[in-house]
């Protein structure tokens, strides 16, 4: 075993010694430089995150202020929508009412077609009547005006609406061949109705009924005849 006294040994030593010192130094050298270098990182990184957390408070910002606006633009389109919501009701409401107008229109319609097509009816009926009629007049004509005597007139009433017929017999009384005896009547809704007789007869309603139930305007006129006859002789 070597002596420590030995010069060998001791300069040994000594170098390992700054050796040692020197690997330390360079160790603690490598450190500090990594030190520095994350210290200049760390600073960097530091930077770098507070300008990110600037930016992102900006953008949050800019965010807060663009959700207040839509959250206005909301408030203002729910407004809105109620009121149309509610334009909408008084609208559909008035569609409503406009639908039963127009039912209620058109079933009067539906019912005025209707009642138009039983007065046409009528009206053809009538027409026809007063074609049957009319006929039974020209017949009567020709066997009271041209036989006996009798004369038409076609008259104005003042009392009563439309035109009248008027039967003027003469030949009735033989003292007075010429007298006029006169009986007046008309015809409504296809129905004869005597208007007047002159002279008066009391059998004239009779007379009448017994016309509107056969419309047999010849037999009327002879049986009137017949009564004037009679009322001349008295």
């Amino acid at each position: 075993m070597a002596s420590i006294t030995d010069p060998n040994m001791s300069d040994t030593f000594t170098n390992a010694m700054e050796e040692m010192h020197n690997k330390q130094l360079k160790a603690f050298g490598e450190i500090i430089d990594a030190t520095t270098e994350l210290c200049q990182s760390h600073r960097q990184f530091v930077k770098s995150a507070q300008d990110t957390c600037l930016k992102k408070c900006k953008d949050d910002e800019l965010l807060f202020e663009t959700l207040q606006t839509f959250k206005r633009d909301l408030q203002q389109k729910n407004t809105l929508l109620k009121e149309k919501r509610c334009s909408v009701t008084e609208v559909m409401a008035e569609i409503q009412q406009k639908e039963m107008q127009k039912e209620e229109i058109i079933q009067k319609i539906d019912k005025l077609k209707e009642e138009q097509a039983k007065r046409k009816e009528l009206i053809e009926s009538q027409n026809r009547a007063n074609k049957d009629r009319l006929k039974n007049l020209q017949k009567a004509r020709l066997v009271f005006q041209d036989h006996l005597g009798m004369e038409i007139r076609t008259i104005i009433s003042k009392t009563v609406k439309g035109e009248k017929l008027q039967f003027v017999f003469r030949n009735i009384n033989p003292s007075d061949q010429d007298s006029a005896y006169v009986v007046t009547m008309g015809i409504k809704d296809g129905v004869y109705q005597i208007v007047s007789s002159d002279p008066a007869l009391e059998c004239l309603p009779a007379l009448e009924s017994r016309l509107q139930e056969t419309n047999n305007l010849a037999a009327f006129l002879a049986n009137i005849r017949k009564e004037f006859i009679s009322r001349a002789r008295q």
